[in-house]
């Protein structure tokens, strides 16, 4: 093992001087996918997918390509230098868009914009920053559900892993935003779309080992995000979650073993394989470092801030989202007062939420306009000051034990201070606080979960006794 930075110099003096038969670039994240093509073309044997077709699923412009051809459908998108050229594409894909500088990991710097000022300031800006790189523009898809996908692939054959529903809607990172496998809201039609897409995508890219694709779902049709020809932050949760050491598989096929000699548990949907996921449910949760840090907003969005990530397993989904959330530091209270206060997209949602939350036996304290939004769907709930309306305001209740649970979504640039104030004093006072209806509605169902049903303990051996003992005879001792 060596301790040096992931570097083209670094890395080909360690190749000069352990002369490999092989190296592979997709078990370490972003990076070594960025030094395949130089390595190649410094003589470095690299098995698996090919750097050449690495370096089309990352170039925008020739994969954008490749999807047209495939007629698979991806956010209207494109690049500027210049804030005058960042209007004119911002203006032809429509806004909201999603703004990003090239080539970063982790979602760093990535802002939603949904004005063009917003959009040429940040252009100004990244030009100000360093080497001319192209600023990435993309149609952001509002209200859209996004979906990660893991699959192995041969060149042949394509199995694919598992299908991830995240709960947080399309424009949380991937790394932040809660997930379930299998997916608990997509329609047959869907997923036989990502199935087929997901197969043409791997075959089309003569992958070889491991690939991830991220998908948003809007009004049933399913647009390509982006594709990752490596493993993924989501393979040891897949793993865990089907008993099929997925990372394991997929060195074996890059040095050569077929999918077809493997033996996993399959499923097979319109000709597409599929790891089989049992009779359970898995929720991966991520941790957040905010208590560690005074004074922080706890709001999501695109730019990655987790650091750590927990999952929970449940034959019921409700209690798997419970399970992940206590494992992650988030109690669900049982009982209690649940302050409720959300944006204007969000008030035709709440009226939902409140009817579960009062027949489950809590009371409602809300804002003023989200009191009335409550009202109007018939929920009985109290009126609360915002902390620049008067005293005792909703921080005030915080800090004195009142609030059990705080749902609040961000209300825009107008009530940020008074939504801050709310998000770290939740914090301090280690308060639950749900900023997406996603969220709050799965945060419900845990809710209920945790009332009705008697809290269950399982081992993985357990769970996975069966899969595993027919993986461990088809891929042979170690």
């Amino acid at each position: 093992m060596y301790f040096e930075p992931l570097t083209l110099e670094d890395v080909l003096s360690i190749v000069e001087r352990e002369k490999p038969q092989g190296v592979i670039v997709q078990f370490g994240g972003q990076t070594p996918l960025n030094l395949a093509l130089e390595l190649k073309r410094n003589g470095v044997p690299i098995v698996g997918t090919a750097p050449e077709s690495i370096d089309l699923a990352e170039d925008r412009r020739r994969f954008g390509r490749l999807l047209d051809e495939l007629r698979i459908p991806q956010p209207r998108n494109g690049t500027a230098l210049v804030p005058e050229e960042a209007a004119r594409v911002a203006g032809e894909i429509g806004l909201p868009v999603l703004v990003r500088p090239s080539y970063v990991l982790g979602g760093r710097a990535m802002v939603i914009a949904y004005d063009v000022n917003t959009v040429q300031e940040y252009v100004a800006q990244a030009a100000m920053m360093g080497p001319a790189r192209p600023v990435l523009i993309d149609q952001f898809l509002e209200e859209a559900t996004e979906v990660d996908v893991d699959a192995l692939a041969d060149g042949t054959d394509v199995v694919i892993g598992g299908i991830m529903e995240h709960i947080e809607e399309a424009g949380v990172h991937s790394g932040d935003s809660s997930c379930v496998l299998p997916p608990v809201s997509l329609s047959p039609k869907v997923l036989e779309t990502i199935r087929d897409y997901t197969k043409r995508l791997a075959l089309a890219l003569k992958v070889v080992g491991l690939m991830n694709v991220q998908y948003a779902i809007q009004r049933e049709t399913v647009y390509v995000l982006e594709v990752n020809p490596r493993a993924s932050r989501t393979v040891p949760f897949v793993s865990k979650a089907t008993g099929v050491p997925l990372a394991k598989v997929a060195a074996r096929l890059v040095v050569g073993r077929r999918l077809a000699d493997m033996q996993l548990p399959l499923v097979h949907h319109n000709g597409v394989a599929e790891i089989s996921v049992h009779e359970y449910y898995s929720v991966k949760s991520p941790v957040f470092p905010f208590n560690k840090f005074r004074g922080v907003d706890t709001i999501l969005g695109p730019e990655m801030r987790s650091t750590g990530e927990v999952m929970g397993i449940s034959t019921s989904y409700g209690q798997a989202f419970a399970k992940a959330q206590l494992a992650a530091g988030q109690k669900l209270p049982r009982t209690g007062t649940v302050f409720v206060s959300v944006n204007d997209r969000d008030k035709r949602q709440v009226g939902t939420v409140g009817k579960e939350l009062v027949a489950l036996g809590f009371k409602l304290v809300a804002t003023r306009g989200t009191a009335s939004a409550l009202h109007a769907t018939g929920v009985p709930c109290d009126e609360v000051y915002k902390v620049n309306e008067g005293r005792p305001n909703i921080v005030d209740l915080i800090k004195t034990g009142k609030i059990h649970l705080v749902i609040n979504t961000p209300l825009g640039r107008e009530s940020f201070y008074d939504e801050k104030s709310i998000r770290r004093a939740a914090i301090r006072y280690n308060i639950t606080c749900i900023t997406t209806m996603s969220a709050a509605q799965a945060a419900v169902r845990g809710i209920h979960a945790l009332l009705e049903l008697q809290r269950e303990v399982s081992c993985l051996q357990d769970l996975h006794r069966n899969s595993v003992t027919a993986t461990g005879n088809s891929s042979g001792g170690d």
